[in-house]
């Protein structure tokens, strides 16, 4: 047996010597689970809110590691892609680091006059925009010159939250000035800066992020709205992506916005036209494996809408979750974080879809607008292949979790009916999360003459289990005519998984040039088995029989017979 890995039967599990996942085997054979698919009905628009992504590390987007990885994600979605960044104006060389980036833009000359350099936020930008994807822009942190308290300004270690970046300005018209400035060199440099981007002010302002209080980050927000809507009046701007969505600060900032006085023309309420909070769902180890947290992260998504619903200024206002992860720390390994193990597996996947899904279920039975969902999670370049960071690839191979997103990311078109006899429902992954039996649901779309079906399986618990066996009836319109032709694609623990190959080659550090060859292959999404062609029945259905292993993900395409082409 190879170190590290534990053997169930058929199945694998490995990540610091503890039981991250099992692919097959375990306990007693699952029910069958009955999926029907109404795709005659009319529907309503795919509010495709999962295509968006963000990183602590901005100066990694200029590296040939980032820039690849820019581009996969932008190619994966077939809605337009924003990205997330940290320290867009912070000082300093451009030196990538762990959980650390600057890009120089704001430095003072001898006289005290400010000295704008947009060299390096230019590559980063260009970076985004060159892989077809735009940018969420983080306005933040603060610039050693312009901080009410520069020095130290770089923080004392990798985790703490401790440098002079995150302190207020101590000229608030130098700040307006910078962002400004800025502005309209992005304006005239990105032609579609308007009509794309979106803006938000910090990070985190009710955590170490921001050494102010409440007063000085409402104020700083009067002040970055009318410099940004001065130079780009059209710009979407919003905040205060806190960390806490039930906590005191957004109501704060929700109230001041709504009925606060504007510091910079002493009117009452401030411009607000998007609405961003953050949620980690929390992992932990019971026993000898992970065990993760869907309804938590799920009701902190509740709190945050809850929030913004008791405005009604607001209440249709466009929300961002601008970080929603299983967990917190991207930039810890899991030989450092209990809990992590989880985030080589294809559990990791499979949370992110049910917890968009679920989301949206959400945002609808609250009443609230939400436009997006946001995966924080990159890539590590130069850290140990498979070293357990919360990332989305290691070393150029793609994590299953991207694999994940490449299936989630190509529905389109309108949302159809779907119903599942396995789905444990948005109130009971509330009230006691996926803790019984495994949550086996989809979403279903129809896209001119193509039908989609995304299905999972998901459990809290990420151990040993049995395969689920799945039928899945899809009624289809009639101009499918008499035949269909189906295709398959999975990401499993034997499809799409090259973890599982990784292991399999007894976890190399430096594997070889094969080695890579063979993990550039299994990272993709595979099909479970060639295309078919099915008849449709007399009632205009068709139906697909297949088992779904734990944390497995499938998505099924189908299309008129004859036009495979189509997908």
């Amino acid at each position: 047996m190879v170190p590290g890995r534990v053997s169930s039967g058929a199945c694998w599990t490995s990540v610091a010597g503890l039981s991250a996942l099992t692919a097959c085997g375990g306990g007693s054979a699952p029910a069958r689970v009955q999926i029907s698919v109404d795709a005659t009905a009319d529907g309503a628009p795919l509010e495709r809110v999962w295509a968006f992504h963000g990183y602590d590390e901005i100066n990694d987007t200029t590296t040939p590691e980032g820039a690849a990885l820019l581009g996969a994600i932008a190619a994966a979605h077939t809605a337009p892609v924003h990205v997330r960044n940290h320290f867009l104006l912070n000082t300093g060389d451009g030196t990538p680091a762990m959980k650390w980036g600057s890009t120089n833009v704001y430095t003072e000359d001898g006289a005290g006059n400010a000295v704008y350099d947009w060299t390096l936020t230019d590559g980063i930008l260009d970076g985004i925009t060159a892989a077809g994807a735009s940018p969420f822009v983080e306005i933040g942190f603060m610039p050693e010159a312009l901080s009410a308290h520069p020095a130290p300004y770089r923080n004392s270690t990798t985790r703490a939250l401790d440098g002079g970046c995150f302190y207020p300005p101590a000229d608030a018209a130098k700040w307006s000035d910078l962002i400004r400035a800025w502005a309209t060199h992005a304006a005239g440099r990105y032609p579609d800066v308007a009509a794309s981007w979106l803006w938000e002010l910090w990070n985190e302002p009710d955590s170490g992020y921001w050494h102010g209080t409440f007063d000085d980050y409402a104020k700083l927000y009067d002040q970055t709205e009318a410099a940004l809507h001065a130079a780009i009046p059209d710009a979407p701007l919003g905040g205060p992506a806190v960390i806490d969505p039930a906590g005191s600060f957004l109501a704060q900032f929700l109230a001041h916005c709504a009925t606060g006085t504007n510091a910079v023309i002493g009117a009452t309420g401030t411009r607000l036209d998007l609405v961003t909070f953050h949620a980690k769902g929390g992992v932990a180890v019971v026993g000898d494996h992970v065990q993760m947290d869907l309804g938590h992260q799920l009701q902190l998504h509740r709190d945050g809408f809850d929030a913004v619903a008791a405005f009604p200024a607001f209440e249709q206002t466009p929300i961002y979750i601008t970080e929603a992860d299983p967990d917190g720390c991207a930039a810890c390994p899991a030989s450092d974080i209990a809990g992590a193990a989880y985030r080589n597996s294809t559990a990791y996947g499979a949370y992110e879809i049910a917890m968009m899904k679920e989301t949206l279920a959400l945002a609808a039975r609250e009443g609230v607008t939400l436009r997006g969902v946001l995966t924080w999670a990159f890539t590590f370049p130069g850290t140990p292949y498979f070293a357990g960071y919360r990332a989305l690839a290691t070393n150029g191979i793609n994590l299953p979790v991207m694999g994940a997103f490449e299936l989630l990311g190509r529905l389109a078109g309108t949302r159809v009916p779907l119903d599942s006899s396995g789905a444990r429902g948005l109130d009971e992954i509330l009230a006691q999360g996926v803790r019984g039996e495994p949550d086996v649901d989809g979403i279903a779309t129809r896209d001119g003459d193509a039908v989609q079906v995304l299905v999972w399986s998901y459990h809290d618990d990420v151990v040993a289990a049995a395969a689920t066996p799945v039928r899945l009836a899809i009624e289809l319109p009639a101009s499918f005519g008499a035949g269909a032709r189906v295709s398959h694609l999975r990401v499993d623990e034997t499809h799409g998984d090259a973890y599982a190959v990784w292991v399999g080659q007894g976890m190399p550090a430096s594997p070889s040039a094969a080695e890579i060859a063979a993990l550039e292959q299994a990272m993709h999404p595979a099909p479970l088995g060639p295309d078919t062609t099915v008849a449709v029945g007399a009632d205009g259905s068709i139906g697909v029989d297949f088992d779904l292993p734990r944390f497995g993900v499938s998505l099924l395409t189908i299309v008129p017979a004859g036009k495979e082409g189509l997908r």
